[in-house]
């Protein structure tokens, strides 16, 4: 059976007012942490390739340490979600960042090995992805549902402030310590800072939490099957195909491992997320409109920078800074994305967030090299930070307050494998379809011809390559308006039974 709001309140109501800031603020203080990390290195990837003699053009060889730290983080979320109902929040916080510690060490001692700069990421990835829902259910055990609203736009606000300072933060910290190891070895004191905060603010057992069995098993599986679609999605040379040599088998693989994970989930005694009380309808739509939005996150981050370089003549942190406004504007649109999720509703903010980001992609499409390029990064951005906090409402609406842990965890799990998506597009197909568009191309013979010749001659070379880049990005922000679109169509979804139109989310029920 649902949870109602007089249910959440009266779990939630005898947890002193000043208390509960204290903890939802050292939740979110923690879910910022991972987030700077989660996207620190989009700003220093040029220095990690550097370091580990990497020619700049093989972009791809280096894919698994951004694919490595997704995969942990995707991976972890519903395991962990689940063993915070069970021990409560404030444990597995602690265990968390502990093992976000262990995963830093590893990241910042692995040498030249690209492989173990990938498994501390991962670790990292791991152990931080637990942070954002593990703080989102936090908010739903200590706030009423009327109330909760804002709070989860705050909490959303802190996981995006990390995207807006990631890459800057990562710049900067390692232009002051010398290279970017410097940012993983900060996390250290950091993260001991982050613990005694955690232990002194929360509280010892969250109201909500159940004692029953964590399903292992499940969580087992449902990583198997990312982990086999991550590798099915890598493709080392992105040039010759899309999907590498063994990329149909690993696939199909993860179709097979996920089919085996469902039929476990529908016998399981105790399943990692029990669906017979959830509201199905608007968690499923949730969980699509995330992974939209997850996609369209990720092509942002890594093809503006793109854009900037290539397009734009933009290098080092001044291709960073082209993304600044687009980031600046997201947790702005998550902080306003709660309060109006609190007054109109959860459907209409997430269907109007994601329909302005659709239209912010289709403007950025046409105007790749016009200043207008700003404007429209600022259009998208705040349409993305708007269905933040809807999202993670519905969800905790739609499931009894014993499975808010996973239920959080299961909308930033969809997010994070729209990234993973956005990810597998950039390095295979955006450089395959780069390939066709310069496949007749040849490099232009110019000795022996008057100086004149040779001039005209290269820049038509260097014309046709600027026109094959500008039809890849168009076409790339193009099918992400594209996406935007089906996460608005899925966010109509969002309604739970008894809803009549789009009132306030506190009344709905």
């Amino acid at each position: 059976m649902l949870h109602s709001s007089d249910t959440a309140a009266a779990a939630t109501e005898p947890a002193p007012f000043v208390k509960r800031r204290l903890a939802i603020g050292v939740g979110g203080a923690t879910v910022l942490l991972a987030a700077l990390d989660a996207y620190v290195v989009v700003g220093v990837l040029t220095d990690i390739l550097d370091s580990l003699h990497i020619p700049a053009n093989r972009l791809e060889r280096v894919t698994p340490v951004v694919t490595g730290f997704l995969l942990g983080y995707i991976a972890g979320m519903p395991l962990l979600g689940s063993l915070s109902d069970r021990f409560g929040r404030r444990p597995v916080l602690v265990g968390c960042l502990a093992g976000f510690a262990a995963g830093s060490v590893l990241t910042a001692a692995s040498g030249d090995s690209v492989w173990l700069l990938t498994t501390g990421r991962t670790i990292q990835g791991l152990a931080g992805g637990a942070l954002l829902p593990v703080t989102l259910a936090l908010a739903g055990d200590l706030w009423a549902e009327r109330r909760r609203a804002t709070v989860l736009g705050a909490v959303g606000a802190a996981q995006e402030l990390g995207s807006v300072l990631g890459p800057l933060y990562g710049v900067g910290v390692a232009a002051l310590l010398g290279g970017w190891r410097g940012i993983f070895w900060l996390n250290l004191p950091l993260v001991a800072v982050a613990i005694v905060l955690v232990w002194v603010a929360l509280p010892r057992q969250a109201p909500a939490v159940h004692r029953g069995k964590t399903d292992l098993v499940g969580g087992t599986l449902l990583a198997l099957a990312l982990g086999a679609a991550v590798v099915g999605l890598y493709n080392p040379d992105p040039e010759t195909s899309v999907l590498p040599p063994w990329g149909l088998w690993a696939l199909l693989g993860a179709l097979v491992v996920a089919a085996l994970f469902v039929l476990w989930e529908l016998r399981a005694e105790h399943r990692l997320i029990d669906l017979s009380g959830v509201a199905k309808r608007p968690f499923l739509g949730a969980l699509a409109a995330s992974f939209c939005a997850g996609a369209a996150l990720m092509v942002t981050l890594v093809d503006v920078e793109l854009v900037a370089q290539t397009l734009l003549g933009k290098q080092g942190i001044d291709a960073t800074l082209v993304l600044t406004r687009f980031l600046v504007a997201l947790p702005v649109g998550a902080v306003l994305g709660g309060w109006l999720a609190g007054r109109i509703g959860e459907r209409w903010v997430t269907v109007a967030g994601l329909l302005v980001a659709s239209a912010g992609y289709f403007l950025i499409a046409g105007a790749l090299e016009s200043p207008s390029l700003q404007l429209y990064l600022v259009i998208a951005g705040f349409g993305l930070g708007l269905v933040i906090a809807p999202l993670s409402g519905v969800v905790l609406r739609a499931t009894p307050p014993a499975e808010h842990g996973v239920a959080s965890s299961s909308v930033v799990v969809a997010r994070m494998m729209g990234m993973l998506v956005g990810v597998a597009a950039l390095t295979s197909w955006g450089l395959h379809r780069f390939h066709e568009l310069t496949a007749n191309l040849q490099f232009p013979l110019v000795f022996g011809q008057p100086a004149d010749e040779q001039r005209r001659l290269m820049d038509a070379y260097k014309a046709a390559l600027q026109d094959a880049l500008r039809t890849e990005y168009r076409e790339i922000f193009l099918i992400t308006a594209v996406l935007c679109l089906l996460g608005a169509a899925a966010a109509l979804l969002l309604t739970f039974r008894g809803d009549r139109s789009p009132e306030p989310a506190s009344r709905s029920r």
